[in-house]
């Protein structure tokens, strides 16, 4: 999910590839609350994927948020 989480930063929120990395705060990916609501937006319309951007705003780094994703995705039908 990491990959997708990448490209979801990359081209949806503008965020510099280069400063996304697993090991990447959200002060260090640029990531500021309203991206973060922006993203919890995202993930549930295009993605069916429930995190609110409280939860995303709690993880610890962009790998954290890749891994909620991951647990969180709809089971493929």
């Amino acid at each position: 999910m990491f990959e997708t989480l990448r490209e979801i930063l990359a081209s949806k929120l503008k965020v510099a590839p280069g400063l996304i990395t697993e090991e990447a705060t959200r002060e260090e990916a640029e990531l500021d609350s309203l991206a973060v609501v922006e993203l919890s937006m995202l993930l549930e319309k295009e993605y069916g994927i429930t995190i609110s951007d409280d939860e995303l705003m709690e993880a610890e780094n962009i790998g954290e948020m890749a891994r909620m994703m991951a647990e969180r995705r709809p089971a493929a039908a």
